[in-house]
This record gives C-alpha cells, sequence and structure tokens, in this order.
C-alpha cells in the first residue's frame, strides 16, 4: 500500500514537472516573440516609415492627381489649352470638387508643351512630401 502511495505521488511528480516545463517553455517563447515583435516595431519607426493613416492618405494624393491629370489630358485634346482645376470641373471632365486633401493642395501649371498637377503639402504638416504627376501620367516625389 506504501509503495503504491509513492508509486502514484512519483508520477504525480512527474505529470506536474512536465506541466511547469511546458509553462516555461511557452512563456519564454512568448518572451522571444514579443522582443522581436517590439524590436520590429522600433525599427520600422526609427526607419521613417509612414503610420497607415499617412500611407493612406499619400495614396490618396497619388490617386487625385493621377484623376486630374487625366482630366487635363482630355480637356487639352479638346481645347487645345491648360485649364484650371475649377475649369476642369465646370467642364465635367473632372469629377472632383475637391482642390485637395488632408494637408495637401493641388495645383495646375502649364510646363512646355504639357501641364503639371503638383500636390503640395502645408507646412504646418512636418516631414510631408510634394508629388508632381505630368503628360506622362506618372507620379513623382519633389522636394
Amino acid at each position: 500500500m506504501l509503495l503504491l502511495k509513492i508509486a502514484v505521488l512519483q508520477s504525480f511528480r512527474e505529470v506536474l514537472m512536465r506541466s511547469i516545463g511546458g509553462i516555461v517553455v511557452l512563456l519564454v517563447g512568448a518572451l522571444v516573440g514579443l522582443f522581436v515583435y517590439r524590436s520590429y516595431i522600433t525599427q520600422s519607426q526609427a526607419s521613417g516609415t509612414a503610420t497607415p493613416v499617412e500611407t493612406i492618405n499619400v495614396v490618396g494624393v497619388k490617386n487625385d492627381l493621377l484623376s486630374i491629370a487625366q482630366a487635363e489630358r482630355a480637356y487639352q485634346a479638346e481645347h487645345s489649352s491648360i485649364a484650371s482645376l475649377d475649369e476642369l470641373a465646370s467642364s465635367g471632365e473632372l469629377s472632383m470638387r475637391k482642390s485637395g486633401r488632408d494637408g495637401y493642395t493641388y495645383q495646375i501649371e502649364p510646363s512646355g508643351e504639357g501641364f503639371r498637377v503638383i500636390a503640395r503639402c502645408s507646412a504646418a504638416v512636418a516631414g510631408c512630401t510634394n508629388y508632381v504627376a505630368d503628360q506622362s501620367m506618372e507620379v513623382r516625389a519633389e522636394p
């Protein structure tokens, strides 16, 4: 009887030790994962990566530039001249009624034989980039 109790206690101890060992391994793994995740987040913020909201805003600005440039190309083909944003909207070439987005203002300038559509960021927005598109429909950053 005593031997049976000792055997049960030993097997219970072995099960308990395995369970504690599993929990320790799980905690160590979680700590390593947390460290790697935190290092990745810190590294991406240090390298100047924008927040998701900023990224979405920049994509919206670039899409707006392409829409304006497409409308300007169509207007230029029909009227042989460059139009302002208001003229594009009133002629029906451009359905977008706003002249900017989230700290950016849009402007159209004649450029040689074509045009440039510029998205200028407000001086109040630190670290933002101006963008430009032309008749080639290519959007690029402009200092």
